[in-house]
């Protein structure tokens, strides 16, 4: 089934053979010669310099780029043609691809020729001329059709050349970077995008625990703090169980824990021998029932003292146990200080979820209330990722400032993704919906010199015109664009910067440098 493609054509060719081994220059002239039968090409007899012309094609998952000379009837053709994996601009590394050209009724197949580091090499000898289509089908585990349509082939090699040489490239400002360039880095190119741009207001936010994943572990008695194990740090993970301090009052005078553990487990086994004694002589009613009731009342009393120590002490004193998994976030003492009960004495969180505590200024008040989502930057600002990517939502916005802060707080809920950090402050771009419609790019299509911004728009996707545009609002990902770009002009936005580079270098022409 055929698939939508944008495509664009600068001349007309058809494909019929594959090899694996071929030498690929850019721009070919022919050498001088004495005798002019040397320069005949099939029947044709011209004195023209050979031109190479390209096309470029694109289905959902595959571009396709070739270069051809002129495509004439009774004429071979060479073309090398390059297949790069939209997913991630890779070269197809393997697969067979199909060709079909359909001219004036007449359709020729070729099939499966294999596909070597990206790209083939194909020759043709057209048998008629007039206007067709051609089809490369890739099959590598999925098939894929790439449709071109309007391919031209040419009766005679002059009007060839004369209709290359009118849609020949204007190269002014243009930079040449070569598949097998774009193929070893980190690159990508793709069309702007119409799409809602509403108002961003850029602040800076804390991250800290989730309040339901962070717990403080707190002392249950007054005494001294013995840690552990020397494990017991800032950042080291923890177990739900584990043991992380002991509280111990055996040196201290007054409300010694010590004691009073060993108060209520005399005071417990007491109870308990009175009251099997006493049950003993009910029997025989030798006692009333209420002297039972009240042995009885004293026993459970006194187990349920001792049972709640013994449950948080020993004769040492108290055992501090860490309450969930997590890691140690923050110690609140030292090893050997006097604590007193219900004094905190650290945090363990999860970090399952992250808030971001951020805070904007009074003017943006009426703004908020359209907020619908936000980007977050990294600490280092490496990345920024999208409120959706992390999972996230706002929680709650301020609906008033007060005479203390004069700054309207904003709270926002992610998942640790393991590049937020607790404590650290990072970049946030709050968004607010909008009906207005903006041509975006993504922020790294942008390169900046001197303070003015400019995108590399492909000529054909070895060719990239360096092109000055007015940059609006961004929200940290994407930057709308106010002049200099159209919708249907495809640009660099990945690997803009070694784009520059190379037109740094001083390379010229877009035809050097292929040798395969």
């Amino acid at each position: 089934m055929k698939k939508n493609i944008f495509v664009y054509v600068l001349a007309a060719f058809f494909i019929a053979g594959c090899s694996s081994q071929h030498t690929h220059s850019k721009e070919e002239v022919p050498n001088n010669h004495d005798n002019e039968a040397e320069h005949e090409h099939g029947k044709h007899n011209h004195e023209h310099e050979e031109i190479k012309t390209t096309i470029t094609a694109y289905n959902n998952i595959f571009e396709v780029f070739a270069e051809t000379s002129p495509f004439v009837t009774d004429e071979n053709v060479n073309v090398l043609a390059h297949f790069t994996n939209l997913s991630d601009f890779s070269p197809l590394k393997s697969g067979n691809i199909n060709i079909q050209l359909t001219v004036n009724g007449k359709t020729i197949k070729i099939l499966n020729k294999p596909v070597e580091k990206g790209m083939c090499n194909f020759t043709i000898e057209p048998e008629t001329s007039g206007s067709g289509e051609l089809i490369f089908l890739v099959e590598n585990g999925l098939k894929s059709d790439i449709i071109i349509a309007n391919i031209t082939v040419y009766e005679h090699d002059e009007d060839a050349h004369e209709a290359i040489e009118k849609a020949d490239q204007n190269k002014t400002n243009t930079t040449v970077f070569t598949k097998e360039q774009s193929w070893k880095i980190d690159f990508a190119t793709a069309l702007p995008e119409i799409e809602p741009f509403g108002q961003v207001i850029k602040t800076t936010a804390q991250v800290q625990p989730a309040p339901n994943d962070a717990q403080v572990v707190t002392s249950k008695t007054s005494g001294i703090v013995l840690f552990g194990n020397t494990s017991v740090l800032p950042g080291n993970k923890v177990s739900k169980g584990q043991n992380l301090f002991a509280i111990s009052g055996s040196s201290l005078a007054n409300d010694n824990s010590t004691v009073k553990f060993l108060e209520a487990k005399n005071n417990f086994e007491k109870a308990k021998l009175d009251y099997e004694r006493i049950q003993g002589l009910a029997e025989d009613r030798i006692v009333t029932k209420a002297e039972l009731l009240e042995a009885k009342n004293n026993f459970e009393n006194a187990e349920a003292i001792y049972t709640n120590l013994k449950n948080n002490f020993s004769a040492s004193g108290q055992t501090v146990k860490s309450p969930v998994n997590g890691f140690i976030q923050h110690l609140y003492v030292q090893n050997g200080e006097y604590v007193e009960a219900g004094q905190a004495l650290a945090v363990v969180s999860q970090n399952k979820n992250l808030m971001l505590y951020a805070e904007v200024q009074s003017k943006y008040a009426r703004d908020l209330a359209f907020l619908k989502s936000a980007n977050i930057a990294t600490s280092n600002q490496q990345r920024t990722y999208s409120l959706d990517e992390l999972n996230g939502k706002i929680i709650s916005w301020g609906k008033s400032a007060n005479h203390d802060n004069y700054l309207i707080p904003v709270n926002i809920q992610i998942e640790d993704n393991g590049e937020f950090y607790p404590g650290n402050f990072v970049k946030t771009y709050l968004k607010t919906t909008s009906d207005k419609q903006a041509l975006t790019v993504p922020g790294s299509a942008l390169i900046e010199e001197q303070g003015v911004y400019y995108v590399f728009v492909q000529k054909t996707p070895e060719l990239f015109e360096k092109r000055e545009v007015k940059p609006g609002a961004s929200d940290g990902i994407k930057t709308q664009i106010l002049a200099g770009l159209n919708t249907n002009e495809r640009i660099v936005t990945r690997g803009a910067v070694s784009v520059k580079l190379s037109q740094a270098s001083g390379a010229l022409d877009p035809h050097a440098g292929h040798v395969h």
